[in-house]
């Protein structure tokens, strides 16, 4: 897909185009990626816009909420200018997709500081509840043109693929051979052999 320029951002709604275009490709990252991050942070479901507010109890700071309480820059009068707080959120992200070399891992990372999290939860107007990750990519194909339906859907069909390649997975795994079961009298073998023991010593001499 080809990468969204400045103006083509802004003709979709995002806002401070210019410093999210110019950043993102700084840093070696998608624009629409960067700016679908902002539209999370400071947006809300179906928004391409982020706002330059400070949020999150007086703790985030900017258009990406960088949060005050891990980050000295977030208590700088720089965290308030939205081309240096697009900066320095583009730093941490593109950082982040090379630690842990995946998207979707790294955006789970910047959220909550774990890869694995599922992270903040985000309504969608179609009544689905998506991770921060998920939501941030949902955010990501609407800034590319696509529509609600159409993101949801490629949505369930990559959670299909997914649970498919899961199956599959499993079905592969060879069965882990039953351990031979132990040999068990049944109260009919004891009375039989007890008979049949009874019978030899009568026929004793």
């Amino acid at each position: 897909m080809t990468e969204l320029s400045a103006t083509s951002l802004a003709a979709r709604g995002v806002a401070y185009a210019d410093a999210i275009a110019t950043t993102a490709r700084d840093h070696g990252l998608d624009p629409a990626l960067l700016a679908a991050v902002a539209a999370q942070e400071t947006g809300g479901p179906g928004s391409n816009a982020g706002r330059n507010v400070v949020g999150d109890g007086g703790h985030g700071r900017g258009l990406f909420q960088i949060d005050d309480r891990y980050h000295p820059f977030a208590r700088t009068s720089a965290a308030m200018d939205p081309s240096r707080n697009a900066e320095y959120a583009a730093g941490m992200l593109s950082g982040l997709i090379r630690r842990y070399v995946g998207v979707r891992r790294a955006l789970s990372a910047y959220d909550a500081g774990d890869p694995n999290a599922t992270g903040t939860g985000t309504r969608w107007s179609d009544g689905a509840t998506l991770g921060y990750a998920d939501s941030i990519l949902r955010h990501e194909r609407l800034i590319n043109g696509a529509s609600v339906e159409e993101t949801a859907r490629d949505e369930l069909a990559s959670a299909a693929s997914s649970v498919g390649a899961l199956a599959s997975q499993a079905a592969s795994l060879l069965p882990l051979p039953l351990p031979a079961p132990a040999h068990i009298r049944s109260f009919r073998d004891v009375v039989t052999n007890d008979h049949a023991d009874r019978d030899q010593d009568s026929n004793l001499p």
